[in-house]
This record gives C-alpha cells, structure tokens and sequence, in this order.
C-alpha cells in the first residue's frame, strides 16, 4: 500500500475537498475521456446524488462541477478566471474547453439535484454525460468523491489493490506492520516514509512539494486571521480568528494570564484555517478540506510555542502524519459522507498527534500510540453540518480536534508506548461505526445540528 504525501496533503480550494474538489476533479477527468472518444459530443449533462446533492449548495458542487466541465482543477484555480467562466457560461449555455467542439450546457437545466437514494458505490455520486445533437448520450461514466479530493469510477471502485502494486522499501498496510518495519529496519515512521516516497520522486523535489505544502498552510493561517466579516452562505457566521488574535496579543506579557490560554491559540489557528475554506480560499486537504485547519494548527503551534521546535524537522512531521492518514484511508475511510466526522477531524487529529510525537523525539510506537489516542476519541462523532455548510460546528470543530492532538501526543511521550488499544483496532472501530451510522448523520444535513438549529 502506498499513498504519497502528496495525496495526503493537496493544494486545493474551499468548502469541501469531496464535494468541492472531488466533483472538479471528475469532471476534469471526464472532458479527458471525452477527448480521448471516437464521437462527436454537442452537450453535457450532470447529476449529484446522495450526499453530493443533499449538501451540494452549501458546498458548492454545482459551482465546481461546471468549473470542473469548464476546464478548471483544484491545484491551479484562478478565483478571478472562474467567475468569469460562470458568468460566460450562465449567459451563453455554453463551455468552452480546448480539443473540444463548444459544448451546451445550461446550469439550471442539465445539471440535477437526485436526493433519492444513493449510488451503490459511495454516499458521494455523480454521473456526468455527453449527448450528440440530438440529445442522445453518447458518453457516460459514474464518478465517486470518496473524501480528500480522492476521485474513483464506479469500475475503479470495484477494484482491489494488487498486493504488489508498488515496489516500495516498506510497504505497510497496517500499523502493526509498520511497526514490525521500523523494529527491523532501525528507522523512524518518517524515515521509511520518506524511503518509499523516494522511489518517486527525486530528493530535491521532495523537499520542494513539502516546502510548498506548508508553505500554503501558512499563508492561509495568516490569511484567516487578517479576515473579517460574514462567512458566506446565508448563516451569518461571523469571522472570528481576527478577533481572537487581537485579543490573545493585547493579553501577551500579562502576569495574569492562565495557563490554559494556549489552547486559545490552537484553536486560533485551526479556526483561521477552516474560515478561509469556507470562505472558498486555498486550502491544504489534511486529510480533507473540512479537517484541514488540525495540522497546519499544531505544526504551528508547535513551531512558535514549543522552545526546541525547528523547521528542519518539518518534513518529518508532515511524513509521520501522511503515514498515519495513509493507513486510515486505506483501512477505512476519510470521508465524512461515508463514516462522520470522525473520519475527518478524528483522522486529522491522529495524524497531527502521530507528527507532534515523532519531531518531540517520540519512538515508533509512541507515535503510533499518539494517533490512536487521538482518534479514539473522535470515535462516533458525526457530521451534520447546517445548512449543508462548512461553518458549524465545523470550524470550530477543528479548533478542538488540534487540542486532542496535542494532548495526544503529550500522553503518549509520557508513557512508553505500550497500550491496551492498538492504531489497527480503533481504525477498524471507526470503520465498523461508520457503517453503522445513520445516514442522517453522515453530511446529509438530515439529522442533528442540521435540524435543531435555525438556518435562516
């Protein structure tokens, strides 16, 4: 099993790395199969199903599903040129796309909310089509957004990973193998991470697409505390990092000032995040766009309040931590339409513990301990966003999911790295919960928060 970092952490935008990047993505995608076919297309059709449609408005997979067919990707989106494309594309009914003929294409015609049942392969569906002149389809394919920004066909889906699908130097699938790995090889989570990426990619480039991920991290930390206002949407949530900040310098050198004010700064942080994404800013899925203010949180935490801390070891947090959501993606999932929000922040926050453990000098089953700590208590937790947006309880959310983290990863290095719960069990837990979960809880905007809250 092998899932690079650079799958782990992606540059993308906001609200929703699965139901905003995942239907770009797919519909990128789709224009190449429609490139690469024999027929002459004249139109395009689209339909969301599951929770892609029950909560698409809020986060916007309409919009990016006629960018996605518009020829725009998450990594390389210019805000400024997408608006543009949609105000063409509204006045036209039509897009545009090179080694394309014009295709039609209205937005509030061809592209359809299904809030029947779900596709059979994954809470989060759609179906994107080509028709010829006469309106007939000529070209279909079936596309799920299974968290992160991940995007599988509906034949992929049915697929199972050859066991030697990649010649890698430790090809983990478990975290009771991983262990079994640094024990043997004498090297750290990072390091063997860092090995397998290696047969990839040059050391240089590497250092370079790690330099960038945190790179965009931080600039979308400070993004989001220098933002004010109104969260898009129709919630009125306020902005309230800026605030925050404001508030934690004025109180700076104050003799009086608790202890416990450094979990204000945590939350700071991940909550900066988490307004930019839902604001439509760029985002680093970590995981995911909706858990994505948990890493950037506690690496900066770490690096400006933790006497020690160095951005030499930066990569290994990033390593540790891409490791640890490797093993949670492939074991279960990431995707709050398929298991809650404990495949979202409570992954986000075992990866976050497993990489404060591992640059605090913590050993291989320390780390390991540290992110099942993290995610065990996540266990159950769903996801109802209201209004189908990212805002509540979301945002703050990440805030706390970044504090478990830290104390994560400060229990574990208390201890030695033995413990009762494996990384294995509770990953497995968090799967089998999912799956039991109603999914009225499940990024449906059903249940919960969503229905006992006033959303207008």
């Amino acid at each position: 099993m092998f899932l690079s970092v650079f799958d782990m952490f992606k540059v993308g935008i906001g609200p929703s790395s699965s139901h905003t990047m995942g239907p770009m993505v797919a519909a990128a995608q789709f224009l190449d199969l429609l490139r690469a076919s024999p027929f002459q297309p004249h139109g395009l059709r689209a339909s969301l199903h599951g929770s892609l449609a029950f909560t698409g408005v809020g986060h916007a997979t309409d919009r990016a599903t006629v960018l996605g067919l518009a020829g725009f990707e998450p990594a390389t989106y210019d805000a400024e040129a997408a608006e543009a494309a949609l105000a063409r594309i509204r006045e036209t009914h039509r897009i545009e796309v090179p080694g394309l003929p014009p295709l039609a294409f209205n937005p509030s015609t061809d592209l359809q909310f299904e809030f029947g049942p779900p596709l059979p392969g994954h809470a989060n569906g759609m179906i994107l089509r080509a028709t010829d002149a006469q309106g007939d389809v000529i070209l279909e394919e079936t596309y799920y957004s299974i968290g992160g920004g991940f995007v599988k066909t509906a034949a992929q889906m049915t697929q199972t990973e050859a066991a030697a699908s990649f010649d890698i130097p430790h090809p983990f699938r478990r975290a009771d193998e991983m262990l079994a790995m640094a024990k043997a090889s004498g090297k750290t989570i990072a390091q063997m991470k860092r090995a397998n990426e290696l047969r990839f990619r040059s050391e240089a480039d590497l250092k370079r697409g790690i330099d960038r991920i945190w790179q965009v991290m931080n600039d979308c930390i400070d993004r989001g505390i220098a933002g004010t206002g109104i969260l898009p949407g129709g919630l009125n949530v306020r902005r309230r990092a800026h605030g925050i900040h404001a508030s934690l310098m004025a109180e700076r050198g104050m003799n009086m000032t608790p202890p416990h004010t450094i979990n204000d700064w945590m939350s700071l942080y991940a909550m900066a995040v988490n307004e930019e994404n839902a604001a439509g800013g760029q985002v680093v899925t970590a995981p995911t766009n909706g858990a994505a203010g948990v890493v950037p949180a506690v690496i900066r935490y770490w690096l400006d309040h933790v006497p020690g801390a160095s951005r030499a070891k930066l990569d290994d947090f990033l390593l540790t931590a891409a490791a640890i959501g490797g093993l949670v993606k492939h074991n279960a999932s990431i995707s709050g339409a398929e298991c809650g929000c404990q495949a979202e922040v409570g992954s986000a926050a075992a990866m976050a513990a497993a990489g404060l453990c591992a640059v605090m000098g913590g050993t291989p089953e320390q780390v390991e301990n540290a992110a099942e700590i993290a995610l065990e208590h996540h266990l159950g937790m769903t996801c109802d966003p209201v209004k189908g947006l990212v805002q509540v309880p979301c945002i703050e959310r990440n805030g706390l999911g970044a504090i478990k983290a830290v104390s994560a990863a400060s229990l574990s290095l208390r201890g030695d790295g033995q413990h009762l719960v494996s990384l294995d069990v509770c990953v497995e837990t968090m799967r089998q919960t999912g799956r039991d979960m109603h999914e009225k809880y499940k990024e449906t905007s059903l249940g919960g928060l969503a229905v006992n809250v006033p959303n207008c």
